[in-house]
């Protein structure tokens, strides 16, 4: 028993080193993660459409699909997983943390590219390192239209104005016959440039009280 509790320890502190999270917040995203998949060693994404708190999250499956997205591991592997086991959700959870107050200006600012990479991976559904016009015009349709206050067409629309103006921004010197390719990080890192992370990347649904990690405002 004490060298099992000792050996679970040691992995909590390996943990510990590679998200930044504390251990009490390690043993209640375990807890978690049990709840989630039964006691089992993985989860798959139907456990998560399985939460009642993303049912109406107008870009539901892409919450989900990011927890299974192999780039969101802090690696350069492209794909995805078909189930995942806790290290590799806690490595996703680690995108969602705050900083704390002993948090430098220099982990802030690695934490904010982290937290911009993973968005950039949420809307660049195909791996190639662009958001193209059909992309955004999918998240922009989710979240619209789902909202019920918008049809699709108009929708579309909107996404697509969003596009153009985001194209003669980026790409000031293009021509009417040019074809924008798409948003690559490096812009997509500028348009978000003002807006403040820290307090909206968080996920709700996990509803565990001490790792303060929500999905919602």
């Amino acid at each position: 028993m004490g060298a099992k509790q000792t050996r679970s320890e040691h992995d909590h502190q390996d943990l510990v080193e590679k998200t930044g999270f504390s251990v009490e917040q390690i043993q209640n995203l375990h807890k978690r993660f049990q709840q989630l998949s039964g006691n089992e060693e993985t989860i798959s994404r139907e456990h998560l459409k399985s939460v009642p708190a993303l049912a109406n999250n107008p870009i539901r499956m892409q919450i989900i699909e990011a927890f299974f997205d192999k780039r969101n591991q802090h690696g350069n592997e492209l794909g995805s997983y078909e189930e995942i086991g806790f290290e590799e959700f806690l490595t996703v959870m680690s995108h969602f943390r705050p900083p704390t107050l002993r948090t430098t200006t220099e982990e802030k600012e690695t934490m904010r590219k982290e937290k911009i990479r993973f968005l950039f991976n949420m809307h660049d559904t195909d791996g190639d390192g662009k958001i193209t016009l059909a992309e955004y015009r999918k998240v922009v349709e989710e979240l619209l239209s789902k909202s019920g206050t918008i049809e699709q067409e108009a929708a579309r629309a909107i996404a697509d104005a969003a596009m153009l103006e985001v194209a003669s921004t980026n790409v000031p010197n293009m021509g009417p016959d040019d074809f924008y390719e798409g948003i690559t990080f490096e812009h997509f890192e500028q348009i978000l440039k003002d807006l403040e992370m820290e307090s909206r990347m968080h996920i709700r649904f996990l509803d565990v009280n001490t790792t303060k990690v929500h999905c919602g405002k």
